[in-house]
């Protein structure tokens, strides 16, 4: 049975590897050892961070609700509290814009919040 050349196959894997290592500093966009090790922490790194986008993104939208609802005397989890308790079903994420753009749509909810809270 005849060898099987790799040539081909070979080649296209390491220049896959060199082309995903474009832009990285030094040896790691040159030699295919160091590019190899590189690229795949760098797959790692990708994977990883954008699960830590969410919670990053999620952590600035409380943020910017928790400065919206204290320019209105409440802190973000008594906010919170009493738009559950009104039965208001807003994300974070729309209410994290409206504390942004609407601040006078977002004052109304803060009102309602408090209402819920009092009674």
């Amino acid at each position: 049975m005849p060898r099987i050349k790799r040539s081909v196959s070979a080649r296209k894997k390491r220049r896959t590897v060199l082309e995903k290592a474009k832009g990285y500093y030094g040896a790691k966009s040159r030699s295919y050892r160091a590019a190899k090790e590189q690229v795949q922490h760098s797959l790692q790194y990708v994977y990883r961070d954008r699960r830590n986008k969410k919670r990053e993104i999620r952590r600035l939208w409380i943020v910017r609700i928790n400065a919206g609802a204290r320019l209105s005397g409440l802190s973000y989890s008594q906010f919170m509290n009493g738009l559950k308790l009104a039965g208001v079903e807003l994300d974070r994420k729309i209410l994290s814009d409206m504390a942004i753009n609407d601040p006078a749509s977002f004052a109304k909810l803060v009102e309602i919040s408090k209402g819920a809270r009092a009674a």
